[in-house]
């Protein structure tokens, strides 16, 4: 069975909006080393359709001009990218196409055939609906040491909570946290009874 593994550039307040707005002056040799360690397993890149637009607009231009850049373009470019969106798609990336029906039955169908790892940049109602399904094995968050205020939230106002396991987590000199989180299993009880115990 295929992994699915998410990845948000995310700020203290929990902000995913336009990250190049704020992310770029702590991006540094060891952020880079995390987001090519993600994808280095990956053969698959599924992406909503925001993300892929974006994406499409910059990173082909990017391996054209054979700039620092270029060698992860193309990494990016010969990836399979499966884009989800309700509307009909016209491709200009190669190896693009629709994901097609159900989000939820898609990506188990994506995550049962033979291949690496399946990723996810960026894409945040992507990311909750498969949290919410529990489909998402991996959730990497680069934790940016700055409230940036305003922008959509990774986790908006569902009135469900979503417990994860912490399964790593490292501190970069730039200040920025990775944090890797699995599913949490775990039947969790108690209240200030239990708490108190522990004061």
């Amino acid at each position: 069975m295929r992994k699915i593994t998410a990845s948000f550039f995310i700020s203290l307040d929990g902000v995913v909006e336009d990250p190049q707005d704020w992310h770029f002056p702590y991006f540094d040799d060891a952020m880079g080393a995390a987001v090519g360690k993600q994808l280095e397993t990956a053969d698959t890149l599924l992406i909503g359709r925001v993300t892929y637009d974006s994406f499409a607009g910059a990173w082909p231009e990017r391996e054209a001009e054979g700039g620092e850049d270029a060698v992860f373009a193309t990494i990016l470019g010969d990836m399979r990218k499966v884009v989800v969106s309700n509307s009909e798609l016209d491709f200009t990336w190669r190896n693009s196409e629709q994901l097609r029906g159900d989000l939820t039955d898609g990506a188990r169908a994506l995550k049962a055939e033979p291949g690496g790892d399946i990723a996810i940049s960026g894409s945040p109602s992507v990311v909750r609906q498969l949290l919410d399904a529990g489909l998402v094995d991996e959730l990497h968050l680069l934790v940016h040491p700055i409230a940036v205020r305003k922008g959509a939230r990774l986790f908006g106002d569902e009135e469900s909570t979503q417990p994860l396991r912490l399964l790593s987590s490292t501190a970069f000199e730039s200040g920025v946290l990775h944090l890797v989180y699995g599913p949490d299993t775990e039947t969790r009880a108690g209240g200030y009874d239990e708490a108190k115990g522990h004061l």
